[in-house]
């Protein structure tokens, strides 16, 4: 009787194997038969980028016919409209404006920079832009003798004693050690952001900043510089490489004066908008994932890449889905955000009003680092969410490994930057880097510096992670 005992609980114990094998065998081949449909899915994603996407088209009009879009100018007026009008003939379920008040910066007449009464060079000219924000100089100018620094931590070494009536020359070269060349921006920009409010504490009469690129050229870069309230504004200007180079190379040899005139000017701020558009989700309509980019760039050049590439893919993630017949169980909405040179007021009112409907972003993707060749995406997200859900878009390497996209931590981006309360995940498009800074905030940033194929590939990569997004969630 026990020995009968024993051997149907074996056989009970074979069984409840047997079931178990076939159950995971089952599962594994379920996983197996979704892991084959999104690689072919995402695959098609691809082809349909490469073939039928209007993202390239889009960006040649707002280069080439619209141009350099700054905050409260009429070419800005004219970006709003003709993208709202794009998305509009993309079948959404919802397109329209949301208002936002955008700093009022004016450029003025071409600055002038010169080296004066040299002893050994005579008067030399330099090439330089004014830094957004900056004040004007007046219009006879300011000429005085320059100090040239290395960081701003080095004012407060050498003092009013050296620095009053100074022009204060911050030369800090970006990093070329670095391999992305975003880290060794990082790592130089705040001369340009904070040089010139950091430099009047000690009587400084005007700032010069070395352009924050690895490049050596005579093409100058411009970008924004922030006054800390209360205190007095004066003149920021950033000069090229090149002259930058001459400048300390004299400043060795001799004392040097600078003699520099800009006519740039703040007005009252300005209604603007931010151009959104959307499908509306089949299951989870709630569960918002943002696509977007920054639709204003510097008056300089033409923002080809900075950001016309960002809004451009975001909105060609709308247009794959679209043509693709694609139905998406979350909400996919596209937001091309005004003012986020020299201001964030559009990312800045985007979340104030989504945050007082409280809806929920489950995730948040912006493409503002370039059209390059796409790379991976770099994400963020409040501590407490941000380990499970990472962990989850790991799991789809496999699928987005063969296109070369990868997955890192780190930020995102300035306009979704504020989102970040609502306890989603934060991504950035990350495209090959090394030559984003070679165009970067300059003349030259236009529409013949972007590949179109590597554009295309942004968009593909981007309509792919959505896909993944939708399709599984986050939890």
């Amino acid at each position: 009787m026990a020995f009968r005992r024993k051997t149907l609980a074996m056989q009970r114990l074979l069984l409840l194997f047997f079931v178990l094998l076939i159950s995971q065998l089952c599962s594994a081949q379920t996983n197996k038969d979704k892991s084959d449909k999104d690689a072919f899915y995402i695959r098609k994603i691809y082809d349909q980028a490469l073939t039928e996407s209007q993202s390239y088209h889009w960006l040649h009009y707002l280069s080439t016919q619209i141009g350099g879009r700054l905050s409260g100018s009429p070419q800005a007026a004219a970006a709003v409209n003709y993208t709202q009008q794009m998305l509009d003939t993309l079948g959404l379920d919802s397109v329209w404006l949301q208002p936002c008040m955008v700093p009022h910066w004016v450029r003025g007449e071409q600055e002038q920079v010169r080296i004066v009464n040299s002893k050994s060079r005579g008067t030399v000219e330099l090439t330089g832009l004014a830094l957004g924000n900056s004040v004007g100089t007046g219009p006879h100018g300011i000429a005085a003798e320059v100090i040239e620094v290395k960081s701003i931590d080095a004012l407060e070494t050498l003092g009013k004693a050296k620095l009053a009536g100074k022009i204060v020359f911050f030369n800090r070269p970006m990093d070329p050690r670095q391999i992305r060349t975003f880290n060794a921006y990082g790592g130089a920009v705040d001369q340009r952001v904070w040089g010139a409010s950091k430099a009047v504490a000690y009587g400084a009469v005007g700032v010069l900043v070395r352009s924050i690129t690895t490049r050596i050229d005579d093409i100058p870069h411009t970008g924004v510089t922030v006054y800390e309230e209360g205190v007095t504004k004066i003149p920021a200007l950033a000069i090229s490489t090149k002259s930058a180079e001459l400048l300390s190379q004299m400043l060795t040899q001799e004392p040097v004066r600078v003699f520099m005139r800009a006519t740039c000017e703040t007005y009252p701020d300005k209604l603007s908008y931010n151009v959104i558009g959307e499908i509306k989700g089949s299951e989870k309509p709630e569960e918002i994932i943002l696509v977007g980019g920054h639709l204003d760039s510097w008056d300089v050049g033409s923002g080809a890449h900075d950001d016309g590439a960002g809004c451009v893919h975001a909105m060609g993630v709308l247009q794959l889905i679209r043509n693709m017949k694609y139905r998406p169980k979350r909400t996919i909405r596209c937001v091309l955000f005004m003012n986020e040179e020299n201001g964030l007021g559009g990312g800045k009112a985007y979340a104030a009003a989504s945050n007082q409907k409280k809806e929920y972003h489950l995730a948040a993707l912006e493409s503002d680092s370039g059209g390059f060749s796409p790379r991976g995406f770099s994400c963020e997200a409040e501590k407490s969410i941000f380990k499970e859900k990472f962990k989850k878009m790991i799991n789809w390497l496999p699928l987005l490994e063969p296109y070369g996209i990868g997955f890192s931590t780190g930020g995102s981006g300035a306009d979704i930057s504020p989102l970040k309360s609502q306890k989603g995940m934060l991504i950035g498009l990350r495209p090959d880097s090394q030559r984003y800074f070679d165009y970067h905030h300059t003349q030259i940033d236009n529409i013949d510096a972007v590949n179109k194929r590597e554009l295309e590939l942004g968009t593909a990569a981007m309509t792919s992670l959505v896909y993944l997004i939708d399709q599984y969630g986050l939890d």
